[in-house]
């Protein structure tokens, strides 16, 4: 579905938009690829990397609405993964937080619906449901945000979509690199933040797969979850620096000891699939039923029993040492 399209994607020189860039150039023969942000290094950076003819690279900030109307002309496609992310930062700089990821949705959503695009898909995060940081509530903010675009829109377009998974193996700034950086440098010890710490564990390629799949599922309104393994942060320690010591050092400012991706008090609005669950929305669209029973591709979902929560300490499926490292070594290949 991607052939010949336009595909714009905010903040795409972060890690997922390397590999989602990588995989559509792979899989594909996009008609333009738009690199939206605000780093003029790392936009040259990836220029080196990726060089095709449909390769475009737009230095601009979501905050600043004007320039993405213009940015995202002609486009069909839109991957909304542009973010401030890291949650202790989002504490101490909670306006600059804001700014970015509410202020900034809002943003692309207007430009979208200027611009009259096809579909958009916002990327979110587990620290959104049932947030006790600023970065998650943010981020849940950005999601109703996106979801209420769809009556504002009005008529077929643009649909829009919200996409939630966990922690990603590898990406820049995630627990990998840092352990991996520690054991390497000749540390003396690897910190966790609590020893009973979980997390939902997913590789990028995962995730990026996950995206293009919902763009051929969605009609629009649905918050997609995918069911991927849970770690444990002790056994993650052990996987990467298995003669190391480890030490709690306590957990820091917004962190929660297990992430959350499907809240009980939303299973009312939960659809389960085979490889997903989807979240509908908590309001009454005016130009379709909320029943996402079937989605685009036909496959069938039913509504989880009330209560159900999808939490990482409750997964089913946990990693072992031995599989953490498997699992991260495909993920970085």
């Amino acid at each position: 579905m991607f052939n010949n399209k336009n595909i714009f994607i905010t903040g795409g020189t972060g890690s997922f938009g390397h590999k989602y860039t990588q995989t559509l150039l792979q899989r594909y023969k996009p008609n333009k690829i738009i690199i939206y942000s605000r780093d003029e290094l790392k936009q040259y950076e990836m220029q080196q990397k990726f060089n095709a003819d449909c390769m475009r690279y737009f230095i601009g900030d979501v905050r600043d609405q004007e320039r993405l109307i213009r940015a995202m002309r002609g486009v069909d496609y839109v991957i909304h993964a542009a973010a401030l992310k890291q949650v202790p930062a989002a504490e101490y700089n909670p306006m600059e937080c804001i700014k970015t990821n509410i202020n900034g949705a809002e943003n692309v959503i207007h430009a979208a619906i200027e611009n009259n695009v096809e579909k958009v898909i916002a990327l979110s995060t587990d620290k959104a449901a049932n947030p006790i940081n600023l970065y998650g509530a943010t981020k849940l903010a950005s999601d109703k945000l996106f979801i209420a675009a769809n009556n504002i829109a009005g008529g077929d377009r643009p649909r829009f979509s919200v996409v939630r998974y966990g922690n990603v193996v590898g990406s820049r700034g995630s627990v990998v690199p840092f352990f991996e950086k520690l054991r390497d440098s000749g540390a003396e010890y690897i910190p966790i933040t609590h020893p009973e710490m979980t997390r939902f564990w997913i590789s990028l390629q995962g995730g990026v797969d996950f995206v293009l799949k919902n763009f051929e599922r969605m009609f629009g309104g649905e918050l997609f979850v995918p069911k991927i393994p849970s770690i444990r942060i002790v056994d993650l320690a052990k996987a990467i620096a298995p003669d190391m010591p480890i030490k709690d050092v306590g957990i820091r400012p917004g962190e929660k000891l297990h992430e959350m991706m499907c809240p009980g008090d939303m299973s009312y609005n939960t659809y389960e699939y085979d490889d997903h669950f989807v979240i509908a929305p908590s309001i009454q669209f005016s130009s379709r039923s909320n029943d996402f029973t079937i989605n685009a591709l036909g496959e069938r979902g039913k509504l989880v029993a009330p209560g159900t929560e999808y939490v990482s300490d409750k997964n089913p499926h946990f990693l072992s040492v031995d599989e953490i490292n498997e699992f991260n070594r495909e993920a970085m290949l």
